[in-house]
């Protein structure tokens, strides 16, 4: 596999089929939405019932919380892009 994600890391995602996650992309951006398959070539996430978030963190308040959404349906995320991922409950 060409675009350095460990087979290992694809398989861990692939547990989260049907889980609802956020994908943050940049610092104050990144998308929610359930898992519905992870992809190989090229490594990435497809998303249905997604949503774009916008994420701001404060002095008081360090840990970013999500101030802003926009609905995308379904959406595939490029792992190579994603600086972390949480999974919601």
């Amino acid at each position: 596999m060409s675009s350095g994600v460990s087979p290992t890391v694809l398989q861990i995602l692939e547990k989260y089929n049907g889980k609802r996650i956020r994908a943050v992309v940049e610092r104050g951006f990144g998308f929610e939405g359930t898992v519905v398959a992870v992809s190989q070539d090229p490594p990435g996430l497809w998303l249905s019932d997604s949503e774009a978030v916008i994420m701001r963190a404060t002095l008081a308040n360090p840990l970013p919380q999500v101030v802003g959404r926009e609905d995308r349906s379904e959406i595939f995320i490029n792992l190579n892009s994603v600086q972390r991922i949480e999974v919601l409950h």
